[in-house]
């Protein structure tokens, strides 16, 4: 069982999903059904916090909006006010002379995301201080979605608001929720930010680029130029994969990426797929068993 809203607002165009079908089944408390609605006002509020704040200076036509999506699966409810789950994040990009759109980001947190909200409080947010996980989480995605959005368009057109994800992350560290501090794991908040704003993995910001205005938004006019920049873009995926293995950024290019990169390169000629295969098995080898049978087509 879930809410789910779609609206309209500022730069994003943002779907919201609140699952809270375990808190239904189990004996907590605060769960019975007449609750309900406490549910239905979280929804409410990250979707106004998402679709009704102006995160940019810029101004965007409805058409133009980011196209995105914030799941969370609630798995516990402590108190009236105190939850924790799972927070997926998904972003998606239009490719151009088509009705095409691309996945930039599909990423679920790995550790459980614990959150205070009273629907009778509002979701106040800004860069220098901190006044709950949930705004601050919502806010660092929002920033972290805005720089790989306009990384794809323009070379190194996302830093700007990968910084502003870092303000957010630095505002939050000293709160005591998970998720915000170096030591936390390789897959916390911090390194997601980390490796969109250390300059030792530059050709990161390159790849969304390649890929997307070299690559995708080329394939109408010359695909055969078009796989090209898409494997520029994995080489420098490679690059950064070689100066330090196992990013969590470049696993979650690849991890979004796979069944698209089947789908172009299955009709290309053999070098080409050998190219990609050699190149995906490298970075990430979990994802290569995925390709590997477009080699026997040929």
């Amino acid at each position: 069982m879930f809410c789910f809203c779609v609206a309209q607002g500022q730069e994003f165009r943002c779907s919201v999903q609140v699952n809270y079908q375990k808190l239904l089944t189990t004996t907590q408390a605060y769960e019975s059904a007449s609750d309900k609605k406490v549910f239905d006002a979280m929804k409410q509020a990250i979707e106004d916090f998402v679709n009704g704040r102006r995160w940019t200076n810029m101004e965007f036509e409805q058409q133009e909006q980011i196209d995105c999506g914030i799941s969370l699966i609630l798995n516990t409810r402590s108190s009236a006010t105190d939850f924790a789950g799972q927070l997926q994040i998904q972003l998606r990009r239009p490719v151009y002379n088509s009705t095409y759109t691309t996945g930039l980001l599909n990423y679920m947190e790995s550790g459980s995301f614990n959150f205070s909200f009273n629907e009778s409080q509002a979701l106040d947010f800004d860069l220098g201080n901190f006044y709950s996980n949930l705004s601050s989480t919502l806010g660092y995605y929002c920033y972290l979605m805005l720089g790989m959005y306009f990384d794809s368009f323009s070379p190194n057109g996302g830093e700007p608001f990968y910084q502003l994800a870092q303000q957010v992350q630095q505002a939050a560290e000293g709160s005591g929720y998970v998720g915000w501090k170096s030591s936390e794991g390789q897959k916390s908040r911090y390194w997601f930010m980390e490796n969109h704003t250390n300059s030792a993995y530059a050709p990161l910001h390159q790849a969304y680029y390649d890929y997307h205005r070299m690559g995708l938004d080329m394939m109408t006019k010359d695909q055969t130029k078009a796989r090209q920049g898409i494997v520029a873009a994995l080489r420098d995926l490679q690059a950064v994969h070689r100066s330090r293995p196992n990013v969590l950024s470049v696993t979650q290019f690849v991890d979004v990426k796979i069944q698209e990169l089947s789908s172009i390169f299955t009709p290309a000629p053999k070098e080409e797929q050998q190219t990609v295969y050699d190149l995906v098995k490298e970075i990430s080898p979990i994802n290569a068993v995925k390709i590997k049978e477009f080699n026997s087509k040929k």
